[in-house]
């Protein structure tokens, strides 16, 4: 067995506790990036390259966010518990996000199955299955 398919394995045995990125970890990051910038070890077009990667990174967050408020739900979540993760006590922001979700898809496997489609560059097959929940 590779080391590859073994640490696969050690981690599809623990639980998911954490999310792969951290605002710590991100912080860290920029610290380190600032320096190198400041030293100029990194040029613009670096800059650039990081910059895309970065954007790619957040949407990336970003459907893991929405991804995890469906499951949440369906998991039994209240808007009220959800509601403080958005930064504010109301309920309209996780039930205006929902909505927006429930218009595509109408759970958190189908999200999945989308950004999947997505990620492949499906666009036919990812606009089935938002086309599904209309």
């Amino acid at each position: 067995m590779s080391d590859t398919s073994e640490e696969v394995g050690e981690q599809s045995s623990r639980p998911v506790t954490a999310p792969p990125v951290t605002a710590a970890a991100m912080l860290a990051w920029l610290e380190e990036a600032s320096e190198a910038v400041a030293e100029g070890r990194l040029e613009a077009d670096e800059l650039i390259a990081l910059l895309g990667q970065l954007r790619e990174a957040a949407t990336a967050c970003a459907n893991a966010s929405d991804w995890a408020l469906l499951a949440a739900r369906e998991a039994g979540a209240s808007l009220r518990q959800i509601a403080p993760v958005f930064g504010k006590g109301y309920v309209r922001a996780p039930a205006a996000r929902l909505e927006k979700l429930h218009r595509e898809v109408l759970s958190a496997d189908q999200f999945l199955e989308l950004m999947r489609r997505r990620m492949r560059g499906d666009v036919e097959g990812a606009d089935d299955i938002a086309s599904a929940n209309v």
